[in-house]
């Protein structure tokens, strides 16, 4: 069996700094710029899995798929662009699957909806955009199929990641990972590929007490059980695409397990926020969090 390295080592910057963030405002042109000399001039491409069904937070994905499902009036997958892009990453690939066209939809229009706009009928229909706040991304949307497994998806983007390094992400959870730090994490071990690990907060209070039944100590919502979990926010290797079959394989499964067997699987430990949307009960933690100001994800200005 392998060894798991993980960002243990003094060698690399401490994952949880709250305070890397782009002086270059929403725009987040100081850090594409200055991301762009940390990679050598390359633009690392970033894939995002936004084809599953949904089937635990079906009130709202019979409607759209989960990554369409808003948080503060946005789609979560544009919040997880938008922390991509304030450490400098804009081109994406998003795999779609179950009802994809919603999100080709959101994109085909995002422009003109981001846009201050005259429609002059009285001269041929035309249009002149007088501002924009779009942000500069390159936007793949690409079918990966209905019932395509998530192994399966990654290996349908290989034509388009080719022979590089890129990221890859689920389109239903959100954190405040510095990815700045993750990739030099994992330009450090050489290994094929690095996951992003967290420690998940438990569901309910935990109460200590004596023999006696007195409560010497309470802890609201405590880390769960102490195991660390695939958080997702991974970096990639091409070499990755050996590992996957086809349609029929899930990452999480035979590709990971072998992959950490021989010792090619690297954690990155993430102790900051990250939250999934999987049940309306998280889609409902994560609008209180927008709402009041403070979400922890929201990493632009």
């Amino acid at each position: 069996m392998g060894d798991l390295t993980v960002n243990d080592s003094p060698m690399v910057p401490e994952p949880d700094d709250p305070s890397p963030k782009s002086p270059g405002g929403d725009g987040g042109c100081v850090s594409v710029l200055l991301y762009r000399v940390f990679h050598g001039g390359k633009r690392m491409k970033v894939v995002i899995l936004a084809g599953g069904f949904g089937t635990r937070i079906s009130e709202e994905s019979h409607l759209k798929p989960k990554p369409m499902i808003e948080i503060g009036d946005r789609p979560i997958l544009w919040h997880i662009m938008k922390i991509y892009f304030h450490f400098g990453f804009d081109e994406f690939i998003v795999c779609l699957g179950y009802k994809g066209y919603s999100v080709k939809e959101y994109f085909a229009h995002y422009y003109l909806h981001e846009s201050d706009l005259t429609f002059d009928f009285r001269n041929e229909n035309r249009r002149f955009v007088h501002q924009h706040s779009a942000e500069p991304w390159a936007v793949t949307l690409m079918n990966t199929g209905i019932h395509t497994m998530t192994g399966g998806r990654v290996k349908r983007v290989q034509p388009f990641v080719g022979g590089e390094t890129f990221m890859l992400t689920y389109g239903d959870g959100v954190a405040d990972v510095d990815l700045r730090n993750l990739v030099a994490f994992h330009r450090s071990h050489g290994k094929l590929v690095t996951v992003t690990a967290v420690q998940p907060g438990g569901r309910f209070g935990a109460l200590e007490l004596s023999e006696r039944g007195e409560v010497l100590a309470f802890q609201e919502k405590p880390k769960g059980d102490d195991a660390w979990i695939n958080a997702g926010f991974f970096v990639m290797e091409p070499g990755v695409f050996d590992y996957i079959e086809g349609d029929e394989t899930v990452l999480e499964r035979e590709p990971l397990e072998r992959l950490a067997a021989d010792g090619q699987l690297a954690a990155y430990l993430h102790r900051g926020f990250w939250q999934p949307m999987d049940t309306v009960r998280d889609k409902n933690l994560l609008e209180s969090l927008w709402q009041s100001g403070k979400a922890p994800w929201k990493l632009w200005v």
